[in-house]
């Protein structure tokens, strides 16, 4: 079969490049080793910036998500014993950000594509992609226990953190790994209970960081700094609970039962370039962060809206100036989110190491911040993301 476009992985990166090629007039074939069960039922938070919104609004897939997702137009920031109010809409002209699990919109997106016609192939096995370096590179893979090969054009690896494409550029020339690995996790739940805060709250404790976060009018997200090393049998719902109400002291933790508990862990990563002859990486396969920042599914869809551009810009009129380009023009934004990811990590996790010192620079760093109109709109703009274009 040959297609213009073959894109490994279902994900938000892959399954939006192939949303927003297909409006430009450029067809593809999406390939996943995972089931549509599967990829629909991981359950994942999510926060949309402003840009990521208004970019499924424009291209006729945002009625679920102005219709389910929750708008907020701030968070807090607690330490000490009090609450800092970080106001997004009075310090970005009126930005917000929208709490949008990742798994809805994939559930959006594979409706979509597959309402026009588009062609997902789930549960495959066996990828292979080949000749990256010629003309025209193949993607072999098998299906319903047949092998099969895609002809393509183009290749976008959008197959996540556990990526197979990145690979296929070789290290260390010209590729370098950027990575950094945090020594800490966070220990998530989900609990039944109402909302304990109308917007996020981040806290800083001398035990460690907290997130009170939301999910639902009647599901709750919530997230606890822990040892890497820490398992789900080491936290009872007694000792989450009371660790909560510790660290975010002051504010009122509301409790229910827990039906979910994880521990993941943090680290940022960079590749570059995210391109090698006719392949063409795209969200976590070329990059992760810490999900303090709220960046990881924002950085994705940033990455195809780039990349859509450029690489219909080629089809349109043989001009692969845009594509050359692609790493130039989306690792700016990349490197800002890594800054601003580590940047809050490190301003509101304890450090194993830390010491009395350490703790009353984050607080003093924190107060700084938040003292400051100047401060809270750095925060602020990052937090938001700036628009695309």
């Amino acid at each position: 079969m040959q297609i213009q476009v073959g894109i490994v992985g279902a994900g938000p990166a892959g399954l939006m490049l192939s949303h927003l090629l297909h409006q430009r007039g450029v067809e593809s074939v999406v390939l996943d080793t995972r089931t549509r069960e599967e990829i629909e039922g991981t359950i994942r938070a999510g926060v949309l910036e402003q840009s990521s919104v208004d970019l499924m609004v424009d291209t006729g897939i945002g009625e679920r998500v102005k219709r389910l997702g929750m708008v907020h137009h701030g968070i807090e920031l607690r330490f000490g014993g009090r609450g800092h109010r970080i106001d997004f809409a009075d310090l970005t002209g009126g930005r917000g950000v929208t709490i949008y699990p990742q798994h809805e919109v994939l559930k959006d997106l594979i409706a979509q594509r597959l309402a026009d016609g588009g062609d997902i192939r789930f549960g495959v096995s066996d990828v292979q992609v080949e000749g990256i370096t010629g003309d025209r590179p193949r993607i072999r893979f098998t299906q319903d226990g047949a092998e099969q090969q895609l002809d393509c054009a183009l290749v976008a690896g959008c197959d996540g953190s556990r990526t197979t494409t990145r690979f296929l550029i070789p290290s260390p020339n010209p590729r370098q790994d950027h990575f950094r690995q945090y020594p800490f996790a966070w220990f998530g739940i989900l609990a039944e209970a109402p909302p304990s805060s109308e917007e996020l709250i981040y806290a800083h404790h001398r035990n460690g960081f907290a997130l009170i976060s939301t999910r639902s009018a009647t599901v709750q997200r919530h997230y606890l700094q822990v040892d890497p090393n820490d398992s789900v049998e080491d936290w009872s719902d007694d000792r989450i609970w009371s660790e909560l109400h510790t660290r975010v002291a002051g504010a009122e933790i509301k409790e229910g039962p827990i039906f979910s508990k994880s521990v993941l862990h943090f680290r940022s990563f960079v590749c570059e370039p995210m391109q090698h002859g006719r392949l063409f990486l795209a969200g976590d396969a070329a990059h992760t962060v810490p999900p303090t920042g709220a960046k990881g599914m924002n950085l994705a869809i940033a990455d195809v809206h780039v990349l859509s551009r450029a690489m219909a810009e080629f089809f349109a009129n043989s001009d692969r100036t845009a594509l050359d380009a692609y790493t130039a023009t989306a690792l700016p934004r990349i490197w800002r989110a890594q800054h601003f990811s580590w940047w809050m990590t490190s301003m509101l996790h304890r450090m194993p190491e830390a010491t009395g010192f350490d703790l009353h620079r984050q607080l003093a760093e924190l107060d700084t911040v938040t003292r400051s109109r100047a401060g809270r709109t750095l925060l602020a703009e990052n937090y938001v993301g700036t628009p695309f274009d």
